[in-house]
């Protein structure tokens, strides 16, 4: 069983690898992060995969009996996490915050720029907050506004993603913070989580080997696209949701999208410019460049049992016990 001095007792326990199967829009559903939290990992899903409010709660109450459930059958299973839009455009915030506090979720994953309102608004209940970050400045900004824990997601992360190399940006926060970190950048096997460890981090971010699981909600045409491609096939750019992001070269042919206009243009619309009816995250795919060590699309269950192997190995071969 893994442990880290760092991390909350709450969110330690019962952790069977240090891995969050990362949130993914339009990816990560409820059967995703049972069957994570099941194995061992921490699962999570955006609150957002959920068009409406009273859908959201019922993922969560879904989510919750069946990890119950797991635990009166002897199987402990992992905590489970949300993701929430602190951005100025997510209208549903205050009643997601709500939700999170009436069902007591164990950690909160937030993005945009107001990581202290969900702070205020979840702690009341006991819930985790780690705040995703791209940069120093972000990391700062919400360690003063009192986070957990940060999420530092890294060059080569699927997603809205940084451009900082996962390394360099590991090491600079870790002059400054000393608590909780989760690292994401391009993370596939179970050789890369031991090696987020060694570099100071306590768990690693890893979404898009988990877009590729049988659990998954992405299309089957989406975890082929995984499967075939290689890091030289994520192009990292504004153009298609305005926000830099890594998305799959594949897919963005098979939208019909200009690759050259992609890579030579700032920030526009991909619809706009190019006359296209396609859009980001449901038509325009996202992966990271760990889509390398991707080869084919198992169980969850199978996935971690994967993971765990390789993990021991790794610590194995440095003559370590983890």
């Amino acid at each position: 069983m893994f442990r880290s001095p760092r991390l909350p007792s709450a969110l330690g326990k019962h952790l069977r690898l240090p891995v969050v199967a990362a949130p993914m829009f339009l990816v990560s559903g409820p059967d995703l992060v049972i069957e994570a939290c099941k194995a061992g990992v921490i699962g999570a899903f955006p609150s957002l995969n959920q068009r409406t409010t009273e859908g959201f709660e019922t993922w969560v109450q879904a989510i919750a009996n069946a990890l119950d459930r797991s635990a009166s059958n002897g199987n402990a299973p992992a905590p489970f996490g949300v993701n929430l839009s602190a951005h100025g455009s997510n209208q549903r915030l205050g009643e997601e915050l709500d939700i999170c506090r009436r069902h007591r979720v164990p950690l909160v994953i937030s993005s945009g720029s107001q990581p202290g309102m969900v702070v205020d608004g979840v702690k009341p209940s006991g819930a985790i907050v780690f705040h995703d970050v791209i940069n120093l400045y972000h990391a700062r900004k919400a360690i003063a506004s009192g986070v957990d824990g940060l999420v530092l997601v890294a060059g080569g992360a699927g997603g809205h993603a940084g451009a900082l190399n996962p390394f360099a940006f590991l090491r600079s926060v870790r002059e400054f913070y000393e608590g909780p970190i989760i690292l994401g950048g391009g993370i596939s096997d179970g050789w890369s989580v031991a090696a987020v460890q060694v570099l100071g981090a306590d768990l690693a971010y890893m979404g898009t080997r988990f877009l590729a699981t049988a659990e998954s909600m992405a299309p089957s045409r989406y975890k082929e696209m995984v499967i075939d491609a290689d890091p030289s096939d994520i192009v990292y750019t504004p153009a298609v949701s305005g926000v830099h992001g890594s998305f799959l070269r594949q897919s963005l042919e098979e939208n019909h999208v200009d690759l050259e206009r992609v890579k030579s243009h700032g920030r526009f619309d991909v619809g706009r410019e190019f006359g296209s009816k396609s859009k980001a995250w449901r038509d325009i795919w996202s992966a990271g460049q760990g889509v390398g060590c991707i080869t084919d699309t198992p169980s969850v269950s199978e996935l971690c049992e994967r993971l765990a192997s390789e993990y021991q190995r790794a610590w194995t071969n440095l003559g370590i016990s983890p």
